[in-house]
């Protein structure tokens, strides 16, 4: 069975949320006091939703003979470095999404493989994102400290990381702090994240 890694279109949104709302359902996201469930669903739809701030949005199927099935997604918003000398565009990474039976078959890899290759050849000149720290520097993905830009409040940690796609495009950023959507704000998306996720649970 191959993996193919295409733009999403519009006949995917649906089905790309139920898959991104699985991925990321795991036992004990209500008990830890968060929104009491999934979030990353409703950041896709809204990121499609909002005018300008996504480029770039790619689905893998598995296919099988004719049959070709949706099993991952991964998605690219617009994000900034402020400077005191000015802001420096980049791309923020995620969320990255895999059907739970589906995981462990290199799809998730080859999602990333394919949006870091699509970026480049947009020229578009970095990606930072927060993520594992353990798993995503085999993609060539490093601390964004070594390239001297901290997160808005200011702080460095190896779960903020970031890639350079054109050599040298970050060289300005140093003393910089990276601003993403305030889509990725759980406190201030809460109540609508939950109204959101009313529709998918009434099939359950």
């Amino acid at each position: 069975m191959s993996i193919l890694v295409r733009e999403e279109e519009k006949q995917d949104y649906r089905r790309v949320e139920e898959i991104t709302r699985l991925a990321f359902s795991y036992p004990g996201r209500i008990e830890r006091g968060g929104i009491g469930c999934p979030y990353e669903h409703w950041m896709v739809n809204e990121l499609r939703r909002r005018d300008g701030i996504l480029p770039l949005s790619l689905v893998a199927t598995e296919c099988s003979g004719e049959t070709e099935e949706l099993v991952g997604h991964i998605i690219c918003s617009k994000a900034e470095v402020r400077t005191e000398n000015g802001v420096i565009p980049v791309l923020n990474m995620g969320p990255i999404s895999v059907l739970p039976e589906c995981q462990r078959r290199g799809v998730g890899k080859t999602l990333i493989y394919a949006m870091i290759e699509k970026a480049k050849k947009l020229d578009y000149g970095a990606i930072l994102f927060f993520g594992r720290p353990e798993y995503y520097p085999q993609f060539g993905f490093k601390e964004a400290a070594e390239f001297g830009v901290a997160d808005a409040e200011g702080y460095n940690y190896p779960s903020f990381m970031g890639m350079e796609l054109i050599p040298g495009y970050l060289k300005e950023a140093r003393g910089g702090k990276f601003y993403e959507s305030d889509i990725y704000n759980d406190e201030l998306n809460r109540e609508t994240v939950r109204a959101f996720d009313e529709q998918f649970r009434k099939g359950e």
